[in-house]
């Protein structure tokens, strides 16, 4: 089939060369349709590949090439046409990446139904190709994570994630990278196949309000029920926390220095969560030294072992 193809794109060559030929105009013309922009043989004997790519098969590529162009941007219109926001923006971020691909396969296409010995270039050039796919082994990494990522919905934007100890709000999903904003405004820069190869923790998957907590140590001695009741007071005090979960307080453990109680409550926008969690441990110092309670320091026992000195 394509030997056929070939035979007939030569001969209507042959047919428009004979006319143009007939005059300067088209002898020029000719001559520039003819001019060899590749020309070289790779290997030897009956290895031999003669490689030869002419300025008319380039501009047939290019042709090619436009008219796909046009076929794309009509496909992808016609697709996104009826799509939700939020999916057409998946669409076209999916779809600037298999473009590439398509553009890739009709041009390997079109020179080999042209003629051009496409084969004999991939293995002069099979060091070059190794040495460029192992520089973009961790570019195609990210474009694979990326479209895991857009297909399945595990990070979407607005989301607050903490990934290696860095936490933002995801402002923008790309094919390679997210963007996210950290709590003091810094951007965070994300390459896509973290999300692989990392622990990912998606604070808002199941909502936007969290469980946070504050620990606490009081004396031994100190009233239990009145430390209960003063740490539900520093909790309900503040705006962010919601009452419904209310509070609630545990009674952790009889420490070595102290009684340990952790207070637990919710937050209706855990990506801020340092600042309410800061203001509630301010409040309850505050109500701790209005009712006499005491934080203790840590306490150790010291043993001093001494020995009669010897007689010289």
């Amino acid at each position: 089939m394509q030997d056929k193809l070939k035979d007939k794109i030569d001969n209507e060559n042959d047919s428009v060369h004979e006319v143009l030929q007939e005059t300067s105009v088209g002898q020029a013309i000719h001559d520039f349709l003819e001019f060899n922009i590749l020309d070289f043989t790779y290997g030897t004997g009956e290895n031999a590949h003669q490689i030869v790519l002419k300025m008319k098969y380039l501009l047939l590529v290019i042709l090619v090439m436009i008219v796909t162009t046009f076929i794309l941007r009509w496909t992808k219109k016609l697709v996104t046409r009826r799509l939700p926001k939020e999916d057409k923006v998946k669409f076209n971020t999916v779809f600037s990446f298999t473009r590439w691909i398509i553009y890739l396969i009709v041009i390997l296409v079109v020179l080999d139904a042209i003629g051009f010995n496409v084969t004999a270039v991939f293995a002069a050039s099979a060091a070059l190709l190794i040495g460029v796919g192992l520089a973009l082994q961790t570019l195609f990494q990210d474009i694979i994570s990326g479209i895991f990522i857009l297909i399945d919905r595990s990070v979407q934007v607005g989301d607050i994630i903490e990934l290696e100890g860095k936490i933002g709000r995801v402002e923008e999903i790309k094919l390679r990278t997210t963007r996210a904003v950290t709590i003091d405004n810094k951007v965070l820069i994300i390459p896509n196949h973290q999300y692989l190869t990392n622990s990912l923790y998606n604070w808002t998957q199941n909502g936007k309000t969290t469980r946070e907590s504050v620990s606490v140590g009081v004396a031994y001695g100190s009233d239990v029920n009145l430390v209960k009741s003063l740490l539900l007071q520093a909790a309900k005090s503040h705006e962010m926390v919601l009452k419904h979960p209310a509070p609630i307080v545990l009674f952790e453990n009889f420490g070595d220095s102290a009684l340990e109680f952790r207070l637990i409550f919710t937050l209706n926008d855990s990506f801020i969560g340092v600042i309410p969690k800061s203001d509630i441990r301010f409040e309850i110092d505050k109500l701790f030294r209005e009712h006499n309670i005491t934080i203790p320091f840590p306490q150790r026992d010291i043993h001093i072992i001494s020995k009669p000195l010897e007689n010289k």
